[in-house]
């Protein structure tokens, strides 16, 4: 091989190296662009997720709290009314006195069996009457029955006679004879009292 021949050779490998060193570059560049751009590019969106519905407590939280309340108020209500002490409505004057009598009745008849029949009696016909319920004598209370309409004459005689009677017994000595069975009269007394009250009431006639 001549000297010419292996110059040739030199310069095309030298020229073929330097053409690599140039498109090398190129390449790189070319493929960091192209993969820049594939990066860049946006993918194709996924499809939205449907929304998610308000639980049962967020729709109706509200509603079940207010109702919660109400049924507390109400049952706090109820078992106020079960324990609540019951009025009870004290008895009529003519029942309590009846009783009252009705268990004397039982007792033999001595000074202080006297004393509780009068006293029995007495608070029968204030009441009843309408009487002022201060402390009253006999005299006083058979002053206020006379004056009083309702009474009647029929039954103030005896109302008094009776009152009387049982007051010489407590404040006499003790051979002085009681009134035969005086809790018996005293209920006599009420019943006649209850008769003329009945009398009284105005009686209603109905409107044709």
């Amino acid at each position: 091989m001549n000297v010419g021949s292996q110059k040739s050779e030199v310069r095309s490998r030298n020229f073929a190296f330097d053409g690599w060193l140039i498109i090398f570059p190129v390449l790189t560049l070319l493929s960091f662009a192209a993969s820049a751009q594939l990066t860049n590019d946006i993918p194709p969106l996924t499809p939205a997720y449907p929304e998610i519905p308000p639980t049962f407590w967020e729709q109706h939280g509200i509603t079940i709290t207010l109702a919660g309340l109400l049924a507390l108020l109400v049952i706090g209500i109820l078992v106020w009314l079960l324990l609540k002490p019951k009025l009870v409505a004290p008895p009529l004057p003519e029942v309590h006195a009846r009783r009252a009598l009705e268990n004397l009745r039982q007792r033999s008849e001595d000074g202080s069996v006297l004393s509780e029949v009068s006293q029995i009696l007495r608070r029968y016909l204030v009441a009843t009457f309408a009487i002022p319920r201060d402390e009253l004598t006999t005299a006083e209370l058979c002053t206020a029955l006379e004056g009083n309409p309702k009474v009647g004459d029929e039954l103030f005689a005896a109302v008094s006679d009776f009152l009387r009677r049982c007051d010489e017994r407590k404040f006499a000595s003790a051979t002085t004879p009681a009134p035969p069975g005086a809790a018996a009269q005293a209920l006599e007394l009420l019943e006649r009292s209850e008769a003329r009250r009945a009398q009284l009431k105005p009686v209603l006639v109905p409107r044709a």
